[in-house]
């Protein structure tokens, strides 16, 4: 497996359940605002489109390193605009990266061109 294939699909996982919660929250404060007096949408819309561009930019950096097919990476965008979307993105990404890791000459890829185990 290619290093920096794992750390896009890493950086990926990382910022797609923080995504999720973040539109959860958005949702909820949106109903709080037409119902109370209670007002957090434009902080929580601030975060959760922060959350998005960032997992919008490591969704393409993820879709060119991890070759995925056009089905897949339209699969991973859309587990972003739906609410809860970014904890199925997020467990798919995990079992991706085991199987990835767990594929014939991982091993050997993780090591440098000087034959030097790189640490993981």
């Amino acid at each position: 497996m290619d290093q920096k294939t794992a750390a896009a699909l890493r950086r990926l996982r990382l910022v797609s359940a923080p995504e999720a919660i973040s539109f959860l929250l958005l949702l909820v404060a949106s109903v709080l605002r037409r119902t109370t007096d209670f007002d957090a949408v434009p902080v929580l819309g601030a975060v959760h489109g922060f959350l998005f561009v960032v997992y919008a930019v490591l969704w393409l950096d993820a879709w060119n390193r991890a070759r995925w097919s056009f089905g897949t990476a339209a699969w991973y965008f859309a587990m972003a605009v739906v609410p809860t979307g970014g904890f199925f993105a997020e467990r798919r990404l995990r079992r991706e990266e085991a199987a990835l890791a767990a594929a014939p000459g991982a091993d050997e890829e993780r090591r440098s061109a000087d034959g030097d185990p790189v640490s993981a």
